[in-house]
């Protein structure tokens, strides 16, 4: 990605959401967002894209073995969820009293 410009992605950390593609599609169950690596433009969502490491014993873990973690998916495989509605939806950026704030599509509502 260039340096030249700073994505911006309504997306943040600690943001509900709802997987919208691939193998933990589930529309109805929202789930919190844990990490946004904008850079790369991925999210990293809880209970989403589930992998098994394998670790080697070493001196911080002295057990090792299999290793069942979150990675990172696409920031557009994910949708904001709306508590309100029960239902996913987009983003639109507004200015309320000269901040910008993010505000549901569905809803209308101020996401906070």
């Amino acid at each position: 990605m260039s340096n030249r410009f700073k994505p911006k992605f309504n997306i943040k950390k600690g943001d509900t959401v709802v997987v919208i593609t691939g193998d933990d599609k589930d529309v109805t169950k929202p789930r919190k967002v844990l990490e946004v690596f904008p850079d790369k433009e991925k999210v990293l969502v809880e209970g989403a894209n589930i992998i098994t490491r394998h670790t080697k014993p070493s001196a911080r873990d002295t057990k090792g073995g299999i290793v069942k973690k979150e990675a990172p998916i696409h920031i557009s495989n994910v949708m904001l969820w709306d508590a309100k509605k029960g239902e996913a939806t987009k983003v639109k950026r507004t200015r309320e009293s000269g901040k910008l704030v993010r505000v549901s599509k569905v809803s209308g509502e101020v996401i906070k």
